[in-house]
């Protein structure tokens, strides 16, 4: 890794800093980009790649971690430019016709849609390198190893280069030089049992760094994976509670922010860093995901 720089670069998503991140990789041969961040921050990425003299038509290969639009949104636009695109195979399908994904994705967002995510274009099949667990990319001169890491999303992957990795989601939202950490639960797709399994699998690699794609890199990587591990079950836990309870949606979105900014002011998090951190993802659409998970619980037991 002696030859291999890896510089985090700041999309500054809606004016934003450190809300979203895309990784360049510079090693023996050509630059590797991971995460392609939205087609709305296209600009910046751009900018900051030229910071390191890198152009688009430098770029051959690109890895998302998985395809939710802050990830992936502007992977059409570098299948574009030459690259091929690396993803998950049960994202793959959703790269070369995006349809239901932003279908979906419209339902939520609905006129905020161009604004927040910018243009969304197809993958050309040739251009996209199906991945499952295990399978390795050999990119740039460099070896990365896919881990088919989900719970977050059932699409989602690791991506490791020897000692270090690019872990998209998996370890939560934690901005550079902070303690705070936050979950990421969205519908449609968060699991517990599959996170927390996830996890078991990371942490045994006995990696060296991390790097999130909100936003940046962790070193004290064996405390960030408890850390993770413990904040995931108390989160799922305070919503599963709460219903237990009768709450309804609001009153739990209400108590979820309370019990957030009451952590939020244990660890001395200031006005402009908890503005930093709503950036990363609307609080509302954690709660979804976590109530649509344990709505599928309930379902499951009867």
């Amino acid at each position: 890794m002696s030859t291999v720089e890896i510089h985090p670069l700041d999309l500054n998503f809606l004016g934003s800093p450190e809300a979203i991140a895309a990784f360049l990789i510079l090693g023996p041969d050509s630059p590797v980009l991971v995460e392609t961040g939205p087609g709305s921050t296209l600009p910046a990425l751009k900018r900051e790649l030229q910071r390191f003299g890198v152009s688009p038509a430098d770029v051959r290969d690109v890895l998302v971690t998985h395809i939710h639009l802050d990830h992936a949104g502007a992977a059409g636009w570098w299948a574009r430019q030459g690259a091929r695109l690396h993803v998950h195979h049960l994202g793959a399908p959703h790269l070369i016709d995006p349809s239901k994904l932003l279908a979906s994705a419209g339902r939520i967002y609905g006129d905020l849609m161009n604004t927040l995510w910018g243009e969304f274009l197809s993958v050309p099949v040739e251009r996209v390198h199906s991945l499952n667990d295990g399978d390795v990319v050999a990119a740039g001169g460099l070896r990365f190893v896919a881990h088919d890491t989900p719970g977050h999303a059932r699409h989602h992957l690791v991506y490791q280069l020897d000692d270090v990795a690019f872990v998209g989601d998996l370890a939560g939202i934690r901005l550079s030089g902070r303690r705070y950490l936050r979950m990421p639960t969205p519908p449609p797709e968060f699991d517990l049992g599959a996170w927390l399994t996830s996890l078991g699998r990371m942490r045994a690699l006995n990696l060296r760094r991390l790097y999130l794609t909100h936003f940046g890199r962790v070193d004290d990587v064996a405390a960030h994976w408890a850390k993770v591990e413990g904040l995931l079950r108390v989160v799922t836990e305070e919503v599963g509670e709460a219903l237990a309870r009768g709450l309804g949606r609001d009153a739990i979105i209400t108590q979820v922010a309370m019990l957030e900014e009451t952590r939020q002011q244990a660890e001395g998090v200031d006005d402009a860093t908890r503005a930093q951190y709503a950036n990363t993802g609307p609080l509302e659409m954690s709660v979804d995901g976590l109530l649509r998970y344990w709505s599928k619980q309930a379902s499951l037991s009867k």
